[in-house]
């Protein structure tokens, strides 16, 4: 068995600790900040302070298949969850029959396991604590990398890490899953190594979320998908744990006259203008104004022209790419790529590292970037038509498949067929291009896409302006 080091105690680093350790590995999590989880979701929500993660109290989703994974592989968080009140949320289970042809065998795979993100983590970190083989040390930061022997010329080995104190801690393995924040080029650079690969830059979204609390402990009804497109911006309403959701607008970082939505009093009037939305503002406030800004898509390989940029270290979940978090596939491609480097260390072994290492980028290109590049794919066509429907012209792209995924989702409105491959790719089950090849799925879309449709109420972009303004 091998001694493991994973940097970073967020979701990410949380998962793939307890998949490694419940292997028999030994493993040890260095967590930054100090604070251990609460006693309880409400109460990590109230006082947990996790100033390593900047989202860590905006509006959080987590997809069926986040779900799915945890029941199989985490039992026990599942079960602290469930004790903690999480939600179980099925869209199929709660739209019309009319809509969905009635509940089939099947369609519980849909279920999401879901609340806001401190109670999540909380409920992940207290089971991480119990899990035998694995050892969480908080308020303990890296500044540096421990290197031995070189195994491949002109490449450096890494040993371990050397903490902010000064100790010296060795280990086979050491997985980097510090997040959007990672500092693992830099200190990779500190080593003499090959800078990774990097492709980056500003995603263009900006989000002005916030959380409430409902009267009576039930959920608003969801008469529409949880991210519904508007002209030029984009709205979540995200069901949450313990009679509790989220709202956020989602708008182009560029678009000026929506910074009014900052301002509580212009952010509900903005609400309440969408009839399909309004009544998500029936519960108590139990934020302000949550905004995120300046969020990066970023994706780094550390292999470069076929050779690993370093030995013995392995980058995870957001340290290794990250995107625009409106279509909350952040925590479940986490989870993913955690399961995946459970399976290569099981299947392989960490002895040969320049094997592993390789081996590595090789199984992360295969299961997890398709998934990364499919967000970014829509992402950038999103803010295409935004800033399109800002200028006040047509957004023209010569890809046909942008047409196809906006007809998809129209299209399960009068097809059960086609609303379940729709939520099975959102629920990161499948991705589109192997949905879309399933036989006849692809004409009936097409067929939808050629079929003028009619837009979901709401104001135009100019009545949009007019009204934060006005609101203003």
């Amino acid at each position: 068995m091998a001694s493991i080091l994973v940097l970073g105690g967020g979701m990410g680093g949380l998962s793939t600790a307890m998949l490694l350790a419940r292997d028999g590995h030994e493993v040890t999590v260095l967590e930054r900040d100090p604070a251990p989880p609460p006693a309880s979701g409400d109460d990590a929500w109230d006082t947990w302070e996790r100033k390593g993660i900047n989202q860590f109290r905006m509006i959080h989703f987590f997809l069926p298949r986040f779900r799915e994974i945890a029941e199989a592989e985490l039992p026990e968080a599942v079960e602290a969850l469930d004790a903690d009140g999480v939600l179980r949320y099925n869209p199929i289970a709660l739209a019309p029959e009319s809509v969905t042809g009635g509940f089939r065998d099947g369609d519980e795979r849909f279920e999401a396991l879901t609340g806001r993100r401190p109670m999540v983590e909380a409920a992940f970190a207290r089971t991480a604590a119990a899990t035998p083989n694995l050892t969480i040390r908080r308020g303990v930061a890296v500044k540096g990398l421990l290197t031995g022997e070189s195994l491949l010329e002109g490449v450096p080995h890494v040993v371990g890490v050397v903490t902010d104190s000064g100790d010296e801690i060795q280990a086979d393995l050491v997985v980097d899953a510090t997040g959007r924040r990672s500092p693992l080029p830099s200190l990779l650079d500190a080593i003499g190594a090959v800078a990774p690969e990097e492709e980056m830059e500003d995603s263009g979204f900006v989000y002005y979320g916030r959380h409430f609390r409902s009267h009576d402990g039930a959920q608003p009804p969801a008469f529409g998908p949880l991210l519904q497109h508007y002209d030029s911006i984009s709205v979540l309403t995200l069901p949450a744990d313990n009679g509790t959701w989220g709202m956020g607008i989602v708008a182009s970082s560029q678009d000026a006259p929506l910074r009014a939505v900052r301002d509580v009093e212009v952010w509900e009037r903005v609400i309440t203008s969408y009839p399909l939305l309004a009544h998500w503002l029936d519960g108590d406030p139990i934020t302000d104004i949550q905004i995120m800004a300046k969020i990066e898509d970023r994706h780094r390989s550390f292999v470069v022209d076929g050779r690993p940029v370093a030995t013995g270290v392995a980058a995870i979940a957001d340290s290794w790419a990250c995107t625009n978090p409106s279509v909350g596939r952040g925590a479940t491609i986490g989870l993913i790529h955690a399961q995946a480097l459970r399976d290569l260390v099981r299947d392989q072994g960490v002895d040969d590292p320049v094997a592993f290492a390789t081996a590595w980028h090789d199984i992360t290109v295969e299961r997890v970037e398709p998934l990364y590049r499919d967000t970014l794919w829509f992402d950038r066509h999103r803010l295409g038509e935004i800033d399109a429907q800002i200028a006040g012209v047509p957004y023209e792209t010569e890809d046909p498949g942008w047409a196809i995924a906006k007809a998809l989702p129209a299209a399960g409105g009068s097809d059960p067929e086609l609303l379940r491959a729709s939520v099975e790719i959102i629920a990161l089950f499948s991705r589109a291009i192997d949905v879309l090849a399933r036989p006849g799925v692809l004409e009936k879309v097409i067929a939808v896409a050629k079929t003028p449709q009619e837009p979901t109420p709401g104001p135009s972009r100019a009545e949009l302006v007019e009204l934060v303004g006005a609101a203003g």
